[in-house]
């Protein structure tokens, strides 16, 4: 049958894609890939029939893989969070203290959960406790590039892409690569692998693991360095990231994702195919590293060092999402970089710090203002992203900023004065994310006493320890910007203008000369980190927390300040700026990367400045721009700023930053849900046109024929609705609950067709219209309608019924109104709709706007044993289904080989858990008058 979802906004355009789609038939076997999901929480319906599926995955997922190669190398220890490590000889952790997490634990700490589908596959032992050598598919640690004397692993500094070598870009990959795998340890078990982060705006960890080696292949590809995908499944799951407009959209993929072995396998694959690239490409032949090579924005290699510093991009980003997972989730690697020692070497209060005592009082430094010129020449020897070339000089007029970043010691008079429950600090939609979120004060501090008495520890990537009152907050946007008001309410500012946060041109006057804009320019080695490894960048007249020097902040007079006076300009933490993520003069997109910047040019961003202690490589710059979403965090803090003169900031619409409010208005505006207004599914002629479909008996009291009898008249398209039914019939799903579903019912021919085998069928489409005529005809009505024979003639019929449909098999329907793209939540938290031993999805796919979310469904819905029959023609068309959206019908954009729905088909349906068990192609015929018909050619296949 043809459901509302599937034809055009016209008439006659509908009718001419009416029957366009195929029919498979799913059952559920033994292999699993990641598939997006609609974020639910199970409540109603926990996970029962998952739990079969799984049973299923655990017997046949590796074997189908090929994934067993460091199984039985794993560690065998288990245990919670590390509280104190040493290394051994072997690479492994020798002396680790541990808090045990039980089953009870585990069922405390949450609650059935969509993405509970990933765990208990066999993963969870070789990822409790510390990792063993095996972990690494490339370097151990120990022996990396980048490892000191100790075993202790830091970045190498940035690549000079002037002289490049095989042997020298090969270590700068390792360490890249082994930095991150090395992080990535620090995950215990393999729930942190598929939890999603609390504020639930990113992606579990499990798609970065996949995440990075996949952008190396695919930009690799684009660049001609490479012919063939290493595994074009995973390179297409694993591709696109997220950057979540709004604070409040809760609305994530939950994932049928890979296990943790599956993509271990991937990465070694990867990380071989990248080595070969660089050992072997003729375009990094460096003559035995006699002659290097010089690689610039149009060398095929230039996405080499793109994956190298995504990469690195990665490594900050996640262990922000590692300092939010659960600390019982988490362990400190061996080999990680140490805190800094100011953890160590002295004691801490945990409430009423004291200025000058526990933090330095933090006075306000006049600045004299200048011009400064922004952007990195083309000609610059490292690699950069597409928005920091270009140019634009800003006129900075004088100003104050403050010694040091703000210290957790001066932002506790915020929070202990009640900064967060008083709204007259925040911004209009500042204060909405603080109410939806609940805060009370920063996200990283941790209650270590009864409530009001603001007693706090301190939250690292993998520690809690004791609260550092001179370390920077770590806050976002919003809680920067309701201090400066604060702090301009309590105290006044220097100037007749409040307190605001600091420009991306003013943080480039108060940097050190030394290592500034200009001195880069004229002198490569002035940008530092292009001269200067993890280990060394803490020493020195201009050391800094940077490069991974350490694995936490410091306090804020821990190193020398620039010549201004100044401290952490660069390193410690990133400081918010007023400024908008914005494109400089003349600049250009990179075509390998087409879409790295323009997307977030949307005066929603705020630029970060200076880089925090987990920054590395471009990140690490004097060039680096970088940006995000006012409600995130990412190691950042902020520095109090006051001039007379409105700030020099560069922002993509008048006034402060408000982006979120911006970004629901637009949300708001503009609406891609099909409306009851706009369906072309609730006119007459529709409706009129599907109970002809639906019910061809219809006309045989009036003498009028479905089809103008002739000889050859194709009456073998007739009865579609119910030969699908009698198809799912044919297949002989195990019966479970003998109950069925039909996903886009349409008016219920098919429906009442599939109550003939099963005792009760869930049936559902989007037009009311349509639901409304299916429950009349339940209900005994006697419904006529209009068949057309030419022109504005047409014959008045009533409706007939199927032989074997009568009162007692059509009560066995429930017939209700609802969309194909939320079987998810309706499996999760609809009362009464269950799992099913048939689910029936006839002409659909092709018209739903996300298609990927009714077949992601599929083994939450279905039984074990069960089938899925689904038809489709595969007719896309834009106006229905994003073209991002599409199972097949285009061309690869790399090989330019052509892409069919059938064959992507199949492969999800496998990946989802279904083998192939049937497959025909399945004719109908739709009537537009006596003398005019389309026949359209699906295909059925069983799975």
């Amino acid at each position: 049958m043809i459901s509302a979802a599937m034809l055009s906004r016209s008439a006659s355009s509908s009718l001419r894609m009416a029957a366009n789609r195929a029919t498979s038939t799913i059952r559920p076997t033994g292999r699993h890939h990641p598939m997006r999901l609609r974020s639910i929480t199970t409540r109603q319906h926990p996970l029962p029939t998952i739990t079969v599926h799984r049973k299923i995955h655990r017997e046949n997922a590796s074997a189908a893989l090929g994934t067993n190669a460091i199984i039985n190398k794993r560690s065998k220890s288990s245990g919670a969070a590390a509280a104190s490590m040493e290394f051994d000889d072997d690479d492994t952790t020798a002396t680790t203290t541990y808090v045990s997490s039980t089953d009870d634990d585990l069922a405390a700490r949450t609650r059935q959960e969509a993405w509970m589908v990933n765990l208990n596959r066999g993963d969870n032992e070789w990822l409790t406790g510390p990792r063993s050598k095996e972990w690494y598919t490339g370097k151990s640690p120990k022996h990396c590039p980048g490892a000191d004397s100790h075993g202790v692993l830091r970045s190498l500094p940035l690549p000079n892409l002037s002289n490049v070598t095989r042997q020298a870009a090969l270590e700068y990959f390792d360490n890249s690569w082994t930095l991150f795998e090395m992080l990535f340890a620090g995950l215990k078990g393999e729930e942190p692998f598929y939890r999603p982060p609390v504020h639930g705006l990113r992606h579990p960890q499990i798609f970065y693991y996949g995440h990075t080696p996949c952008l190396y292949i695919n930009k690799l590809r684009v660049a001609g360095v490479l012919e063939k995908p290493v595994n074009a499944y995973f390179e297409s799951i694993f591709e696109v990231g997220v950057d979540e407009m709004l604070w409040d959209d809760m609305h994530k993929n939950d994932m049928v994702w890979p296990k943790v072995s599956e993509v271990y396998e991937y990465r070694k694959d990867v990380y071989d195919t990248i080595v070969d690239a660089i050992k072997t490409h003729p375009c990094l032949d460096d003559k035995g590293g006699a002659e290097p090579v010089t690689v610039n924005q149009d060398h095929p290699m230039w996405a080499l060092f793109m994956g190298f510093e995504h990469e690195r991009i990665h490594l900050e980003t996640s262990s922000v999402l590692f300092r939010e997972t659960p600390i019982e989730l988490v362990q400190t690697p061996a080999h990680f970089p140490t805190l800094h020692p100011s953890v160590y070497n002295t004691t801490s209060k945990a409430t009423q710090p004291v200025e000058g005592e526990d933090f330095p009082a933090n006075q306000m430094i006049a600045v004299k203002g200048k011009d400064i010129k922004l952007g990195k020449p083309l000609d610059f020897p490292s690699y950069g992203w597409d928005n920091e070339y270009g140019e634009r000089t800003m006129n900075v007029p004088d100003f104050h900023a403050s010694e040091h970043m703000v210290t957790n010691g001066e932002f506790w008079q915020f929070v202990a004065d009640g900064g967060y429950r008083n709204e007259k600090y925040w911004c209009e939609d500042g204060w909405a994310w603080r109410t939806h979120r609940n805060l009370k004060w920063p996200f990283f501090w941790k209650q270590v006493g009864p409530a009001g008495s603001h007693e706090y520890g301190l939250r690292t990537i993998f520690e809690e320890v004791p609260m550092r009152w001179d370390w920077p907050v770590d806050v976002t946007y919003y809680e920067s910007k309701a201090f400066c008001k604060y702090k301009s309410e309590r105290d006044g500012s220097p100037t007749s203008k409040p307190y605001r946060l600091l420009t991306e041109a003013e943080h480039q006057i108060i940097r050190d000369p030394r290592h500034s804009l200009d001195a880069a320019r004229e002198d490569v080695s002035a940008d530092k980190v292009m001269v200067t490894a993890g280990s060394e960048f803490a020493y020195g007249e201009t050391a800094a927390n940077l490069n991974m020097a350490y694995s936490s902040s410091s306090p804020v007079d821990a190193f020398p300040p620039s010549e201004s006076g100044h401290r952490d300009t660069i390193g410690n933490n990133w400081e918010w700026t007023e400024d908008h993520f914005n494109p400089l003069k003349n600049f250009e997109v990179h075509h390998v990367y087409d879409d790295f910047s323009t997307p977030c040019f949307d005066g929603k961003h705020s630029m970060i400045v200076g880089g925090s202690f987990m920054s590395t490589g471009d990140e690490a710059s004097v060039f680096a721009r970088f940006h995000f979403r006012p409600h995130f965090l990412q190691h950042s803090g902020f520095r109090l700023v006051a001039s007379e003169e409105d700030a020099p900031a560069t922002q993509l619409f008048p006034g402060s930053f408000s982006g979120q409010a911006a970004a629901r208005d637009e949300a708001e505006e503009v609406d891609l849900s099909p409306s009851s207004e706009d369906n072309v599914y609730e006119s007459d002629d529709l409706l009129a046109m599907y109970l002809g479909l639906h019910f061809p008996l219809s006309g045989s009291k009036e003498n009028v024929n479905p089809i103008m009898q002739h000889e050859h008249a194709p009456t073998h398209g007739l009865r579609f609705p119910q030969r699908v039914a009698e198809l799912v019939r044919k297949l002989e799903p195990e019966t479970t609950n003998n109950r069925a579903l039909d996903v886009g019912c349409a008016v219920g021919g098919s429906s009442f067709e599939l109550a003939k085998s099963f005792e009760h069928v869930e049936a559902f489409d989007f037009s009311s219209n349509f639901v409304e005529a299916a429950k009349r005809i339940q209900s005994g009505e006697e419904l006529s309608f209009r068949i057309p024979v030419e022109g504005e003639i047409s014959e008045e019929v009533s409706v007939v019924n199927e032989p074997g449909v009568d009162s007692e098999v059509m009560k066995r329907v429930n017939f209700f109104q609802g969309d194909a793209c939320a079987l998810s939540e309706y499996a999760n938290s609809k009362e009464g709709f269950g799992t099913f031993d048939a689910v029936m999805l006839s002409n659909l796919l092709c018209r739903l706007p996300d298609p990927m979310a009714a077949l992601n469904a599929m083994p939450k819905i279905v039984n074990k044993g069960g089938v899925v029959v689904m038809v489709t023609p595969f007719t896309w068309l834009e106006e229905f289904t994003p073209k991002s959206k599409w199972l097949g019908g285009f061309h690869d954009p790399v090989s330019q080989e052509p892409l069919y729905s059938k064959d992507n088909l199949k492969q999800i349906m496998e990946s989802l858990g279904f083998e192939k068990i049937h497959e025909e192609q399945m004719p109908l015929v739709i009537r537009e008058h006596q003398r005019k018909y389309q026949y359209i050619l699906s295909e059925a296949t069983g799975w």
